[in-house]
């Protein structure tokens, strides 16, 4: 566990050990695990007597000395819910046998959520009434910057798990209400030089209808700069504002100075810090938040912790902006390297490719269908190792080598796949792919049809029958693409007959695997939901099947569907 939440932690540690305030770092069974200088000597014991001992049973007392039931310890209810407590009054038993009264506060300290441990201040009661004031005052002001610290490294940690924008703000005003402020409001840039008002959260998770204005942008420096609001956006300064008056929109005042008064005055502020998102030569917006009370006021403290989370926003927005340009060049990409459907006869096709959920990268999924010169049908589906515009582009590699060495071979699909796997470490930059290849051969009308496929590592073949049964199609399996000549006869080859009436699916693995769950569990629910709307139209099998992507999926989906005719 991290006594020190964010920064240098050794730079944190230096400030911890130099404090006149004892300090106790205590894991969740309440053992001692760190302690500074002044703990030790306050306690009248060495840092090593005291770590890894249990803290109640080593140090809590009653006034006449007697152990404290364990059930009537405030610390101990403090570390089991997770909530900061204080106490005025305290009685520990030092080293020396002798009783201390102290004065404490502890608060929890948290990762992903859950509560680690706790951080036990507490000081000398025993002396004056002046010093034991000076002291809590101290102790309650070093509270407030722990509490500023372990906030600041929750919005680092809580941003860093969204590559989503909107998801990112909204995650950070919900940190920031009621931990830090009584309201939040967040300004962004945008690409159409305006400011928008994208989130906005206040008591019980109301905007009050601030959110989605939207405003012209300030052209340059000094346009604005009337208010917090346009000297965060043009200037870069953060802004505190310890008492906010009676404030409205005041004619002559710019409209970004409008904006921001008309929100204090709304919400009813008594003061308020105003900070740039991003740093000074990169902003993308600005950060408002509010408190209502006059007698708990936002100070200097509070400046620089919220001047802290801004920049660190404004990194999370401009890694979420390059990460959407970047995926929607690659989703652009993808879609437009999937060739339409041909019309086979009285043969019907249908495909979908559905990108990676929101947080994920666009993928090498794709899906080929196209008339071999002897008139057979050719069915692909396939996917390249990775999730990045290197696959999308590997995947295009790929499918344009497949189709020219395919249309006008007659024989086995094994042996077309065997040519690509030879060919792709020389003339392209994929490292590994799977995929199957597929040839429908029949009467352009009337059948009979049979399928003749390989596989190159790929999931199985769906093939659901007329007589509402449903089976995957193990044959054909081969190695990946990439992993080494093939070696012996080549890639096997396998065929089945294609019944009047019938439907066979070809997808990727994101359709059947999901984190935590095993690829059977996966093929068994496709198979089960495929049955279930078997009788659809096959666009709408299609949508069907996409619609219950597994939660959790990381992956893109192609999926490639053929219905044969019925008699």
């Amino acid at each position: 566990m991290g006594l020190w939440p964010v920064g240098d932690p050794g730079f944190w540690r230096q400030v911890v050990e130099r404090l006149v305030t004892a300090v106790l770092v205590l894991d969740t069974a309440g053992r001692v695990v760190a302690a500074n200088p002044a703990a030790g000597r306050l306690l009248g014991r060495t840092i090593a007597a005291m770590r890894g001992a249990d803290a109640h049973d080593l140090l809590h007392r009653d006034a006449d000395g007697n152990r404290v039931p364990r059930d009537r310890c405030p610390l101990l209810r403090t570390l089991a819910e997770g909530k900061e407590a204080r106490g005025e009054g305290g009685t520990y038993l030092r080293g020396d046998g002798r009783l201390l009264a102290v004065s404490w506060s502890a608060s929890p300290l948290t990762e992903d959520g859950s509560v680690r441990g706790v951080a036990l201040l507490f000081t000398d009661a025993t002396g004056e009434p002046s010093v034991h004031r000076e002291r809590t005052a101290r102790t309650r002001a070093l509270e407030d910057l722990n509490e500023r610290l372990s906030l600041v490294a929750e919005i680092t940690d809580v941003l860093g798990q969204t590559l989503e924008t909107d998801e990112a703000l909204a995650r950070l005003v919900r940190l920031l209400v009621p931990r830090l402020a009584d309201w939040a409001a967040v300004d962004l840039r945008t690409g159409s030089g305006e400011i928008h008002r994208v989130a906005v959260t206040g008591p019980g998770g109301r905007n009050a209808g601030f959110e989605g204005r939207r405003e012209p942008a300030p052209e340059g420096a000094g346009e604005g700069e009337d208010s917090p609001l346009g000297r965060a956006l043009t200037g870069g300064d953060s802004v505190l504002q310890e008492r906010v008056a009676a404030v409205l929109p005041a004619a002559g005042h710019s409209h970004l100075a409008a904006i921001h008064n008309g929100f204090l005055a709304a919400v009813g502020a008594s003061s308020a810090v105003t900070v740039p998102l991003g740093a000074r030569d990169r902003i993308t917006g600005a950060l408002t938040v509010v408190r209502t009370d006059p007698a708990h006021p936002f100070d200097e403290g509070d400046l620089v912790a919220v001047s802290d989370v801004g920049r660190r926003v404004g990194v999370v927005i401009d890694n979420t902006r390059r990460y959407g340009r970047q995926r929607a060049v690659a989703e652009a990409m993808q879609r437009n390297l999937l060739a339409p459907l041909p019309r086979p006869g009285h043969l019907r096709l249908a495909a979908r490719y559905q990108p990676a959920p929101a947080g994920s990268q666009v993928g090498g999924d794709w899906y080929d269908a196209f008339t071999l010169k002897d008139g057979a049908l050719a069915l692909v589906i396939g996917d390249v190792v990775g999730h990045d515009l290197t696959a999308a582009a590997g995947m295009a590699q790929l499918h344009g080598i497949l189709r020219s060495l395919a249309w006008d071979h007659t024989g086995p699909p094994g042996a077309v796949v065997d040519r690509l796997d030879a060919a792709m470490p020389v003339i392209t930059t994929v490292p590994l792919a799977t995929l199957i290849l597929a040839r429908v051969e029949g009467g352009p009308d009337t059948g009979p049809w049979t399928l003749h496929w390989t596989s190159a590592g790929h999931p199985p073949p769906l093939l659901l029958s007329p007589d509402g049964t449903a089976c995957y199609l193990e044959a054909g399996q081969g190695l990946l693409l990439g992993t080494g000549p093939a070696t012996g006869a080549g890639r096997p080859d396998a065929m089945h007959p294609l019944e009047p009436g019938s439907t066979l699916l070809l997808y990727t693995d994101g359709l059947v695997e999901t984190p935590g769950s095993d690829l059977d569990t996966g093929l068994d629910r496709l198979r089960r939901h495929v049955l279930a709307h078997a009788s659809e139209p096959l666009d709408t099998l299609c949508d069907r099947v996409l619609a219950v992507v597994p939660p959790g999926s990381t992956d893109d989906v192609a999926l490639l569907a053929l219905r044969v005719p019925p008699p």
